[in-house]
């Protein structure tokens, strides 16, 4: 299917305004234009969707199912545009049509499917499967409303409603045809077959209608173009016509809004009764909806179910998923008479599991209360399968009732709960983690007893970024050079990076890539001076920390170097060798009071170091709010130095480690996540590491030797810090604001800021040492670049793909 020319993509978007829209051309808004040059764009992937979905059935191909809570995709159109080949094309029409090509990509909102990493790993694993031309299609929820929009009002986070979907969008098709029946509550009784054998049967549950609505996903080259199926849920009229017969119709209408509350906002507050409900329902409604679909999509074609496993993988994105291995059970056994040992069979070589956390406290539980009143058949099958499988281990472990304790689904005690991680350990063939260190942290920390009893299912598979996204489209100057220079392969195969190893010196070369860089600092520093009104120095270090804020990323260790700079500058009249900046961005969860003051803290910080004429262009502070995949890509491509200091151990990979070096920035971080794998690529030499490694920490857990006060004493520069936190020195409106973070790194701290805030400041002065010389930085900062080709997802998809799902490119 050849690409349109210029005229043809002009006629396509006229022909949306005027009988898709109902404008008339020359009074058309920008929204009406981006809108109608989406919709232009969205024809041109349905056709080579039909044409993938016809090839896929001919060659009877397996298929990935993708189960997330998260797709956080961000904005589509230019992504779109680069990957069916067409980007300048399009740009050519809308300025032929009088229109500004970069405000209308401004006018598109981010889908605001996710709140972060896991999210947006999801949405390039997507990219790299329609890349890759492999069957791989995503399954989550269709959020009206996203985490939440951050506003700084006076320091502080506040929180708005995130309704990302006010505005049309052309990339969600609706799929009435497709809705999936989705049973809850209720109760289960026995019955008996003809044959008089007993048969659980649940009864009297109430109904929610999964309504499933399609972004089509498009590889680049345009040759493959997948979708992700996100479900609203909508009631049923099974769920209300009693009510509505007997006249209560206010009741009615009551609960058909409150069914439809289920897809309505992303993860909803869980500190009550009412919002864990909510949250449990939402898990379970999008993997029965992809259960029902998927066995839909099957018998259509195979008539029966016996070659289901042969057929079709499920891929467990964290454990919100995991009720897909009791919803596929159910499934199979309840209503396709499948006996428990073949279903069985077929669920655990369907599913995987991919950890995400190291954090035991973060491993997901519910409460069996909630379960039984919300999933009572679920949860007789979930019993069924810990009764089964505790067996197996009481056998190969003799009276070993610990061991029986912690690998059991049911956690005892007063309020029992069900352990998600072990329900998805115990129901899939394959148990990953998302980088090496973190997969053996897994086997040897986390979950060793299962480990132990099924040491051929865990692996590692180390995450990646799609370089269409964040490269090619975030930095698109870059993207020419590069092209330039090695050709365009790097785009499908970003291992072709090595060849900028041998210019790497070269000081025509180090000038074009200097030259970028620096055009990238001057865009953010206007948008900066536009959104905060502060004027930024792009000749500056721009030293950047932006993901989620929680305590263990230690945004707070990066504050402490800053208050410790400043006061240096202020107190001791130190100079700087390098002007430097600091930027943050990230969202803490509502109820998560740490984190945001931690937010608050930075906000103060930049508010008096900003307006200090003593430290006036030496130093600034900036906090970017409403951090979103938009703001990230014009973020990422400015940084000259990417913060990567969670404490080691508690990071599982990170992602924003990759897209930073991909775009020529250096890292500074401990031995932690993909940080390990990223300096054994760009070598010791051209990154920063510092601090405790995961054995120091083990070691001093094990003796007990971490006092943070020993630091406090021994250490002045420490203590000044601390003493500065603990006064009213960034808080002169509210005494005593941040005592409770004082309190916590003094008392509790968790995660080892002052066993590692003396080397941060030592490898921090290095850092802008280096920085003084461009040469020797341009060829860090270009290596970086070179030796970045194992971080593509592209690669992180194939060895899915071959060790885990089985699944094959299908090409035409």
């Amino acid at each position: 299917m050849s690409k349109p020319d210029t005229q043809a993509f002009i006629d396509a978007i006229r022909q949306h305004l005027s009988y898709s829209l109902g404008v008339q051309p020359a009074q058309a808004s920008l929204h009406d234009l981006f809108m109608a040059v989406g919709l232009a764009t969205r024809n041109l992937m349905l056709d080579k969707l039909f044409l993938t979905e016809q090839r896929y059935a001919e060659q009877n191909a397996k298929r990935l199912c993708y189960l997330s809570m998260e797709f956080l995709v961000g904005r589509s159109l230019a992504n779109n545009l680069y990957n069916l080949g067409i980007y300048d094309i399009c740009r050519q029409a809308v300025q032929t049509l009088g229109m500004d090509f970069d405000e209308l990509l401004e006018v598109e909102l981010d889908a605001a499917l996710g709140n972060g990493g896991l999210g947006r790993l999801a949405a390039c694993f997507l990219d790299s499967l329609a890349t890759l031309d492999m069957p791989g299609y995503g399954y989550g929820i269709n959020y009206e409303y996203g985490l939440f929009k951050q506003d700084i009002i006076d320091g502080k986070q506040v929180e708005k409603p995130d309704h990302w979907l006010i505005r049309d969008t052309p990339w969600l098709i609706e799929r009435r045809d497709y809705a999936c029946f989705i049973p809850l509550y209720g109760r289960v009784v026995q019955t008996r077959d003809r044959a008089g054998k007993m048969l659980p049967t649940w009864i009297d549950w109430k109904v929610l209608v999964g309504v499933p609505h399609d972004m089509p996903i498009v590889g680049y080259n345009g040759n493959t173009v997948n979708y992700l199926r996100l479900y609203s849920a909508m009631s049923s009229d099974e769920f209300d016509m009693n009510l509505f017969n007997s006249g209560d119709y206010i009741k009615a209408v009551e609960q058909k809004i409150s069914s439809e509350n289920i897809s309505k906002v992303l993860y909803p507050s869980d500190q009550v009764r009412v919002g864990k409900e909510l949250r449990l329902i939402q898990e379970y409604f999008f993997v029965a909806c992809a259960v029902r679909d998927v066995i839909r999509i099957h018998r259509e074609k195979y008539q029966d179910l016996n070659n289901l496993a042969d057929k079709v993988a499920f891929q467990l994105n964290d454990t919100h998923p995991a009720l897909a291995i009791a919803e596929l059970m159910r499934t199979l056994t309840d209503e396709y008479d499948f006996s428990w040992k073949k279903a069985w069979e077929m669920t655990v070589s369907m599913c995987g599991y991919t950890n995400h956390t190291l954090l035991p406290e973060a491993l997901e539980k519910w409460s069996v209360a909630l379960l039984e009143h919300v999933l009572p058949r679920h949860l007789q099958i979930i019993y069924e399968i810990n009764h089964r499988f505790l067996q197996q281990v009481a056998n190969q472990y003799p009276s070993d009732i610990g061991r029986l304790q912690r690998m059991s689904i049911i956690e005892e005690g007063d309020d029992k709960q069900v352990r998600m991680a072990n329900l998805a350990i115990i129901g899939s063939h394959s148990i990953n983690g998302v980088a090496a260190i973190h997969s053996e942290l897994v086997k040897t920390n986390l979950v060793p007893d299962f480990y132990e009893f099924f040491p051929e299912r865990f692996n590692n598979k180390t995450n990646g970024v799609t370089p269409r996204r964040w490269l090619l489209n975030a930095n698109p100057q870059l993207a020419s050079l590069l092209t330039e220079t090695i050709g365009e392969q790097w785009i499908t195969d970003l291992s072709q990076l090595s060849a900028l190893e041998v210019v790497s010196e070269d000081s025509a070369f180090q000038d074009c890539f200097l030259r970028i860089k620096r055009a990238n600092k001057q865009r953010l520093a206007t948008l900066i001076a536009e959104e905060i009104r502060v004027i930024l120095n792009p000749d500056a270090l721009f030293d950047i920390q932006i993901k989620r804020l929680h305590e263990y990323k230690r945004q707070l260790l990066n504050a402490m170097h800053i208050i410790h700079q400043y006061l240096s500058i202020v107190e001791d009249g130190v100079m700087l060798p390098h002007p430097k900046v600091y930027i943050f961005a990230g969202k803490a969860a509502p109820g998560y009071f740490m984190a945001k003051l931690i937010i608050n803290l930075i906000n103060n910080i930049a508010d008096i170091v900003n307006h200090d004429p003593r430290v006036k262009g030496m130093l600034s502070v900036i906090f970017m709010r409403d951090y979103k995949v938009s703001l990230a890509e014009k973020i990422i491509p400015a940084a000259d130095l990417s913060e990567q200091i969670s404490t080691a151990g508690m990071e599982a990979s990170g992602t924003g480690n990759m897209k930073f070096s991909m775009n020529g920035a250096l890292t500074i971080g401990t031995l932690d996540g993909a940080n390990v794998e990223i300096r054994e690529e760009v070598g010791a030499e051209n990154i920063y590491i510092f601090g405790l490694t995961v054995a120091d920490i083990e070691k001093m857990q094990r003796i007990g030797t971490y006092k943070s006060w020993d630091y406090y004493h021994h250490n002045p520069l420490i203590r000044r810090v601390m003493d500065a936190i603990n006064s009213d020195r960034f808080c002169p409106r509210e005494s005593g604001l941040f005592k409770p973070i004082f309190d916590a790194i003094m008392f509790n701290d968790r995660y080892y800021h002052l066993a590692d805030l003396d080397a941060y400041i030592q490898t921090q002065a290095q850092v802008l040492t280096d920085f003084g010389s461009k040469p020797y930085w341009a060829k860090k900062a270009i290596l970086n670049v070179a030796r970045m080709g194992k971080f593509s997802s592209d690669r992180t998809i194939k060895e899915y793909a071959q060790a885990v799902w089985g699944i094959e490119t299908a090409k035409k």
